[in-house]
């Protein structure tokens, strides 16, 4: 495989589901990136907000193809495999989602926490850290979800860290997130770490 200095090429694994024809780990980062863009105008638009429900399992699935449609074959459909080191055994993810969707609403419902927010970054944790439905994209799935949820109701969009941080790159920021969703598994009282690091 052709690929410039300094290029990191595409792992092989899953490649045949790769929609445009690229090679290079670059090309990816940036043709997801602007697939996303365009899922984060449609999440985000007050017109659909208004006629659609973020804790919908329809609404779930919709915004992961939405986001990974014009890069990924399997954009908006639950991994069919294990062997990842977080997550529930995909068997269970189609019986874990609804469940966590109506905990999310009576949560709203019944005011369980003390705002949307702690709710939102729950909701994130759970979908992000214990289910982990998709076979990639989750965190950048659950962070707009939690961001569609609050928008919904009435609230900021959160900035995951300081403003224009990349979470999917190795570095102070990533292990900041990664420790609050950690700390938040260990103890389910422990989510300021990660109610801090969603509001930058």
């Amino acid at each position: 495989m052709n690929t410039v200095p300094g290029a990191i090429p595409i792992v092989l694994i899953g490649a045949d589901d790769l929609i445009p024809p690229i090679s290079k780990r670059e090309e990816l980062n940036e043709w997801e990136r602007l697939n996303i863009l365009i899922a984060r105008e449609w999440a985000l638009n007050p017109r659909v907000l208004g006629r659609r429900d973020p804790t919908d399992e329809s609404y779930l699935r919709q915004l992961h193809e939405r986001m990974f449609n014009k890069t990924w074959r399997w954009a908006g459909k639950y991994r069919s495999y294990d062997g990842i080191n977080i997550g529930c055994p995909f068997v269970e993810i189609r019986e874990r989602l609804p469940q966590l969707l109506g905990n999310v609403r009576y949560w709203i419902e019944n005011k369980t926490y003390a705002d949307v927010d702690e709710i939102a970054v729950r909701f994130h944790h759970h979908l992000v850290w214990q289910i982990h439905a998709f076979p990639n994209g989750n965190g950048r799935h659950a962070r707009l979800l939690a961001d569609a949820l609050v928008v919904k109701h009435g609230r900021t969009v959160f900035t995951w860290g300081p403003a224009n941080a990349d979470l999917d790159a190795a570095g102070d920021v990533r292990n900041e997130y990664l420790d609050a969703l950690k700390a938040l598994d260990a103890n389910d009282n422990d989510v300021q770490p990660l109610l801090k690091f969603a509001r930058g």
